[in-house]
């Protein structure tokens, strides 16, 4: 327990969101780590908002784990992988159970839900709830992304391959742009959005518009970045900022630095995004 102990000595385990963040971004470390010793990385990059909170200091929790193929294949499953992830789990103690989801309708998307008895972890936190994460593979991705090489210290030394910045930002903003959840607003998009620009990230058009070709919102490649900025201020305008505070602020540590969240400041960020082709 003494590797558990370590990585969950970084959190507040002192509150009970604190005991389910912690638990849930461990064992996401820990899943990782079976993956990259099953030889999954050899296959597909990690990508989305944990990816950039692991990897890349994104400051908010998240849940699942994303992950794309580096090239499509319909015929792919994730079952071959799990043993490893159990076998990961098992040697610090942890009893796991894994399975695939059942798809009700055909997507690209290879799912499976990874449950915890965190009753094992009662040696490092107090807590007896059980913790859920999911992780979802993109089997049929857009291309034209690059990735990279991430070290990640714990349980062990590995490293993971994940999308590179400019081409993360491009998935959010295709995220952001064109997710459709109805009533819900994902104000995770908006503090995303914010980090990158902060962060002074580019994004890389070429690939957002892959992806929107993909999805069908567009037709073909001619989209400039007049363009894609006039998508984005329409976007903003149909925001609902309230409820994407709402959404955002039981992901983040400090709710105070969502105060400064309006229309106008959001359109202020759209236009400081550093585009850039290919």
């Amino acid at each position: 327990m003494t590797v558990l102990r370590q990585m969950l000595g970084k959190y507040d385990t002192t509150t009970a969101d604190g005991v389910a963040n912690g638990l849930r971004e461990v064992m996401q470390e820990v899943a990782l780590a079976g993956l990259y010793r099953g030889g999954f990385f050899d296959k597909a990059a990690f990508y989305g908002g944990t990816c950039l909170r692991i990897f890349y200091g994104l400051p908010r929790f998240s849940e699942d784990l994303d992950f794309s193929l580096l090239a499509p294949d319909a015929g792919f499953s994730l079952e071959p992988y799990f043993k490893a992830v159990r076998d990961e789990f098992s040697a610090l103690g942890i009893d796991v159970e894994i399975s695939a989801k059942q798809k009700t309708i055909r997507t690209g998307i290879e799912s499976a839900f990874l449950k915890s008895d965190t009753r094992l972890f009662n040696i490092a936190v107090h807590a007896d709830k059980t913790v859920k994460i999911k992780f979802e593979v993109d089997t049929q991705p857009p291309l034209g992304f690059g990735t990279e090489e991430k070290l990640l210290l714990q349980p062990f030394s590995f490293y993971v391959k994940c999308f590179s910045l400019p081409d993360l930002f491009a998935g959010k903003m295709h995220a952001l742009l064109y997710r459709n959840w109805k009533s819900r607003v994902k104000g995770r998009d908006w503090f995303d959005l914010e980090w990158y620009v902060r962060n002074d990230i580019p994004l890389n058009l070429s690939h957002f518009i892959v992806r929107a070709i993909q999805s069908g919102h567009l037709k073909d490649e001619n989209l400039s970045e007049q363009q894609f900025r006039t998508l984005l201020d329409r976007r903003v305008e149909a925001l609902d900022v309230a409820a994407a505070v709402n959404d955002v602020s039981r992901f983040v540590k400090d709710v105070g630095v969502l105060k400064i969240w309006s229309p106008e400041y959001l359109k202020e960020l759209s236009q400081r995004i550093r585009v850039k082709e290919g």
